[in-house]
């Protein structure tokens, strides 16, 4: 038995043209893709993030989530609002906790800006998820706890789940604040005496 070798037919020159168009195309796209792609693992997770269900993104790039409404009118920088909130990293590590309601005062540079802003956004009752971009909590700076172990990372995005709880213009509290100073005084034994 004999077995004859049929020559191939060369490949027309349009096919290897496209071939070679095609190649480059899918070497283009791929290289838009890499480009396209954060390289940040900080804004890949907040453009990941700003696109999950319910999650809201203001102008300075500051997430939050409403987890309960709330209702009425939200702080202003004249106010001074009283929240829980308990603080996690992306990871889950909690990093914060209050034990009690804590008083904020609004519109006096608040260590996390981010935190005030969200603040600035919730009524009485309200519950939010907010999620802080470094610029917008400690940036490039670390924190640590008292043992010196950093327990915030720098460039950290920062979660906190927070309860506000109520707010009072700062000058109501002023007020109740010398009320009880008067109050405190009136008490107290006699200047200079025995």
């Amino acid at each position: 038995m004999s077995v004859t070798a049929v020559p191939l037919q060369p490949t027309p020159r349009r096919i290897l043209v496209m071939l070679w168009v095609g190649i480059l195309a899918a070497i283009a796209i791929a290289v838009g893709l890499a480009f396209a792609a954060p390289s940040n693992p900080v804004s890949g997770f907040l453009a990941t993030n700003a696109h999950e269900d319910g999650v809201v993104q203001t102008a300075s790039g500051l997430q939050y989530k409403v987890l309960e409404p709330g209702k009425g009118a939200a702080p202003t920088d004249e106010d001074v609002a009283l929240v829980n909130y308990d603080g996690k990293l992306v990871d889950g590590s909690q990093f914060d906790q209050s034990q009690q309601p804590v008083p904020f005062p609004l519109g006096e540079q608040a260590a996390i800006p981010g935190f005030e802003e969200a603040l600035k956004l919730m009524p009485k009752g309200a519950k939010y998820r907010v999620w802080i971009k470094p610029d917008l909590g400690y940036g490039a700076d670390e924190k640590k706890d008292q043992t010196g172990k950093v327990v915030i990372p720098a460039n950290s995005i920062l979660v906190f789940d927070i309860d506000m709880l109520d707010f009072l213009p700062k000058a109501v509290i002023r007020q109740m604040q010398m009320q009880q100073q008067m109050m405190g005084g009136a008490g107290g034994p006699p200047p200079g005496g025995q």
